[in-house]
């Protein structure tokens, strides 16, 4: 459903942008490429959050990397893009994980009449690696221009930590087993020149099914809201 969601929206897009833009074709340069880095802001969701589990402040995404495009048309608006970056994502949220004295993991929503939250977020470091089908209103002569970039993204967790500070002792904890390795979503970017609004929906879940609250897994995904900047 998701998958055909994304589909429509670009189809609907792609038209409305290609009937406002005039078009040059008379100019083609075969090596003409949108070789870019890139540079994202988002806004952190945990989508399908347990009962009771709420996000407080802001929690931040940072994005950046750089992307490979290969033309699939003569004018070269069409392209495939394959990239490589890294990725650092906070989450800020009312759920306490601790150790135990059996060398796991305990989650709990943090009871907010009796604990003060100062601090309360779990913070991930991925290796990512972006997939991206591109149509572009570009041309070799043209540096501004609509664009729609849709695609997945897979990515690897290289380093995971939790971190609260409150009222009770600090607990500081880092490589945590129960967060996932494997990380893999949709992506949408859609803008005109280097602004371009940007969506990462996750398609599997941040934590493995050993996370456990309440007796049920803590089956959370990540969903990114916020601004993709493409520099040549």
């Amino acid at each position: 459903m998701k998958t055909v969601l994304f589909s429509i929206l670009f189809s609907c897009m792609t038209s409305i942008l290609f009937a406002q833009q005039p078009v040059d074709t008379t100019f083609v340069d075969h090596k003409y490429k949108e070789d870019q880095f890139y540079f994202s802001i988002t806004y952190d969701l945990l989508g399908k959050k347990p009962n009771n589990i709420k996000q407080s402040g802001f929690s931040s995404g940072i994005h950046f990397g750089v992307i490979k495009d290969m033309p699939i048309n003569e004018r070269r608006n069409k392209a495939f893009g394959i990239g490589l970056g890294l990725s650092v994502n906070s989450y800020n949220q009312n759920m306490l994980i601790s150790s135990n004295p059996n060398g796991g993991y305990n989650y709990e929503v943090i009871n907010e009449s009796v604990i003060t939250i100062k601090r309360n977020k779990f913070t991930t470091y991925l290796v990512e690696v972006p997939i991206q089908y591109r149509w572009r209103t570009s041309t070799a002569r043209e540096y501004k221009f609509w664009r729609i970039y849709t695609g997945v993204k897979l990515g690897y967790l290289l380093y995971d930590s939790s971190k609260f500070v409150g009222s009770i002792d600090d607990v500081k904890l880092s490589h945590i087993d129960d967060f996932n390795k494997v990380h893999y979503g949709l992506t949408l970017s859609a803008g005109y020149s280097t602004w371009n609004f940007h969506v990462y929906y996750g398609l599997n879940s941040i934590f493995k099914d050993s996370a456990q609250l309440d007796g049920k897994s803590v089956d959370m995904n990540s969903i990114k809201i916020g601004l993709m900047f493409y520099i040549l």
